[in-house]
C-alpha cells in the first residue's frame, strides 16, 4: 500500500459560502499515481465542513436553512460567553461532518452521478486548510 498527502488551501470571499472540491480531488488523486484504494479528505478547521452532497443552488439554500434550524447562530451559548461568539458555526460543522472517505477505482473517484465533493465554509473570509490523504495501490 502506497499513502500520498494534499493538502488544499480554500480562500472563501464570503462568511459562508460553499466550494466544490471535486475537481480538485481528481487532479491530486491523478498525481498521486494511485489506481484503487480509498481518499479522506477532512478540513483543519472547527468551522467548516467536508461532505459530499449535490453541487445545486437550491440543496445549498436547504442545507444551510436545515443547519441554521438545528445550530442556530445566537449569543447564549457557553462557548460564546468564553471565546468567541462563533459557536454556532463549530456546531453546524459537527452537524455536516468535518471528514469523508471515498472510495477510488481504475483511477477515478467512485461518485454517484449528482454527488459532488463539497466544502462547507461557517465562518469565512481567511484562508483554511483541507487534507487529502490517499491510500491505496
Amino acid at each position: 500500500m502506497r499513502i500520498h498527502t494534499e493538502y488544499l488551501t480554500i480562500q472563501t470571499k464570503e462568511i459562508r459560502e460553499i466550494h466544490r472540491l471535486t475537481e480538485d480531488v481528481k487532479a491530486a488523486l491523478q498525481k498521486s499515481e494511485l489506481t484503487d484504494g480509498m481518499v479522506l479528505a477532512g478540513v483543519l478547521h472547527a468551522n467548516a465542513a467536508v461532505v459530499l452532497g449535490l453541487g445545486e443552488a437550491k440543496f445549498f439554500e436547504d442545507l444551510g436553512a436545515w443547519l441554521e434550524t438545528h445550530a442556530p447562530a445566537r449569543e447564549d451559548y457557553a462557548l460564546g460567553r468564553a471565546f468567541e461568539s462563533n459557536a454556532s458555526t463549530v456546531l453546524q460543522s459537527i452537524l455536516a461532518g468535518s471528514q469523508i472517505s471515498i472510495a477510488f477505482s481504475e483511477g477515478r473517484l467512485d461518485l454517484g452521478p449528482w454527488q459532488e465533493i463539497l466544502y462547507l465554509e461557517f465562518d469565512g473570509q481567511r484562508p483554511k486548510r483541507v487534507v487529502l490523504k490517499f491510500l491505496g495501490e
